[in-house]
């Protein structure tokens, strides 16, 4: 799914208040992580994600993995933090991308 620069804006703002509930260190990324990943996002659409310290890899690299192995969008990368956003298939699930401004019809 490919985001419009004024909806990043919108889930940025909505992702402000959020604290990381996921942190990787130097174990790395694995499968495990990417799984539980995905079914936070399934449940959640927006989530953020800490780097710490010890880690050897780099944010962005880890952004694109996520974002290739999930089909999610990194909506922000900033520091060791990034936010990750995929609308939920399960309608009870649906509250932020419910309420994402629509694309403009060309």
């Amino acid at each position: 799914m490919e985001l419009t620069g004024k909806q990043k804006r919108y889930l940025r703002s909505k992702a402000h208040h959020l604290d990381p509930i996921f942190q990787i260190g130097k174990n790395g990324l694995n499968k495990e992580v990417i799984v539980q990943i995905g079914e936070a996002l399934e449940k959640r659409e927006l989530i953020k994600i800490n780097l710490l310290q010890n880690t050897d890899e780099s944010v962005d690299e880890v952004a694109a993995e996520i974002e290739r192995a999930l089909g999610c969008d990194a909506v922000q990368v900033i520091g060791r933090v990034i936010v990750l956003f995929s609308p939920s298939s399960q309608e009870k699930y649906q509250r932020i991308s419910t309420e994402l401004p629509a694309k403009k019809k060309k």
